[in-house]
């Protein structure tokens, strides 16, 4: 899979599609940050859930909440 940012995703578009449509995979960044993956139309149909699963953990890795807890998170959003 290639990675791309936002602004050249832009500038190349057309031929990024051509790409994907003969079966490329591009993951398209802004600031270094994945936030969409283009993929052959026939790809994003049989994609495997073991793949989206560890790409999801991979993404995830590094990522904290500062001093923040996930119950205060929880506690913050309920109403009393």
């Amino acid at each position: 899979m290639m990675i791309i940012g936002v602004s050249d995703a832009r500038t190349h578009l057309t031929d990024l599609l051509k790409r994907a449509s003969q079966g490329e995979t591009f993951q398209i960044t802004v600031r270094g940050v994945p936030v969409a993956t283009l993929v052959p139309i026939n790809d994003a149909h049989n994609t495997d859930l073991g793949d989206v699963v560890r790409e999801i953990r991979r993404l995830r890795k590094g990522i904290t909440l500062g001093k923040t807890s996930i119950r205060q998170l929880i506690d913050s959003g309920r109403r009393n």
